[in-house]
């Protein structure tokens, strides 16, 4: 199939640019029963596609996966070049403007931002990008402008100010409407619920009917995180916190989250004698494939929320360790403790582990 199938107008356009997001997008197609013969047009996913290699590989196998379920898949390098984000937006536009629903994994994103601008449809949907849904949830709910919770607190930039018009733009167009609806579909727990807007839950159906069940190994595994590289966690601290959980409890595999540095990770394997693993789909649908640790640890991150989820009805224990205040950046937000803290508070079914301490 060409990369840029879908070009008939589709009546569902959904634009990701993570695998999480694709496999959410697949999740509420799903749940919705969004066949590929469906007479409104059925669904064609945008890949907004990123440089870097780990993401891009994850991202065509969750493409894959799309086109297995009969779903129309359209490849786009939108950050190939100088010129590539003005094509990209150019070539969608006629889809855009003709799609009656469209679908969404990053309402923070930019190019996202401005591909609202163009679209006319009556219905918008976010799922899930993980924690930031959250974030984005609370900020819809109070009117605030759009910003990730790691850069919350810290003065705009001169693309922020340039930008922000635009980023006005598309939070009023997330704003439900007389002529416009708006659903959030999320695994993540939302304490505040925008006006209007329908909360439709992520119970990973889709995930659990199509993989698994796993087969369970005795020992742990260990789920990476990209704080270090967001800036939040000091790398060393992060390096000791994760030698002394993967000794206390028996853990052997360390699967790198696809934003985590390879100086990083060669460092981690040297010091801890961890596997690294670079997974080729998202954890969920690793975890569910097996073989998985019977215990899976993991700091505050989205898979709280989610193997829970995708791995219920076996006998996986996921296993969360709270971030110490010591390990912060003094470049991190002043939110990242409180919202960290969030992350972990609000997980359900996981066993909650108390920050290691580390050396200061």
């Amino acid at each position: 199939m060409s990369p840029r199938a879908g070009s008939a107008g589709p009546h569902t356009l959904a634009f990701v640019e993570s695998p999480v997001q694709l496999l959410n997008v697949l999740e509420w197609a799903h749940l919705h029963a969004l066949g590929t013969e469906a007479p409104d047009g059925g669904l064609t996913v945008v890949v907004l596609s990123p440089t870097d290699p780990m993401t891009r590989g994850q991202l065509r196998r969750m493409a894959e996966l799309a086109r297995d379920e009969g779903y129309q898949v359209r490849w786009e390098e939108a950050r190939g070049g100088p010129g590539a984000p003005f094509q990209t937006i150019g070539g969608l536009a006629p889809l855009l403007r003709r799609a009656r629903r469209v679908v969404m994994g990053d309402p923070f994103s930019r190019y996202v931002q401005l591909l609202l601008t163009i679209t006319k449809a009556r219905d918008l949907v976010v799922v899930d990008d993980g924690t930031a849904t959250m974030e984005f949830v609370a900020q819809l709910a109070r009117g605030e402008r759009l910003v990730r919770w790691h850069r919350k607190g810290g003065r705009p930039g001169p693309r922020d100010l340039i930008f922000a018009p635009v980023s006005s733009s598309a939070r009023r167009r997330l704003t439900p409407s007389g002529k416009r609806q708006v659903e959030i579909f999320s695994s993540m727990p939302m304490e505040e619920k925008p006006a209007g807007v329908t909360l439709t839950a992520n119970a990973f159906a889709w995930t659990r009917a199509r993989f698994g069940p796993p087969r369970i190994t005795k020992g742990a595994d260990m789920v990476g995180t990209s704080l270090v590289e967001t800036g939040v966690v000091d790398g060393d601290r992060y390096l000791e916190a994760v030698r002394t959980l993967a000794k206390a409890h028996g853990a052997t595999r360390y699967f790198a989250h696809r934003r985590e540095s390879t100086d990083k990770l060669h460092r981690l394997a040297a010091e801890t004698g961890l596997e690294i693993v670079r997974p080729d789909l998202p954890l969920e649908l690793i975890a569910r494939r097996g073989p998985v640790g019977r215990t899976i640890l993991s700091f505050p991150s989205t898979v709280v929320h989610t193997l829970p989820l995708a791995l219920v009805g076996t006998e996986v224990r996921v296993a969360v360790c709270d971030i110490d205040p010591g390990w912060l950046t003094e470049n991190a937000s002043p939110r990242a403790q409180g919202f960290l803290s969030g992350v972990t508070g609000t997980a359900r079914d996981v066993h909650r582990l108390l920050a290691v301490i580390t050396a200061a």
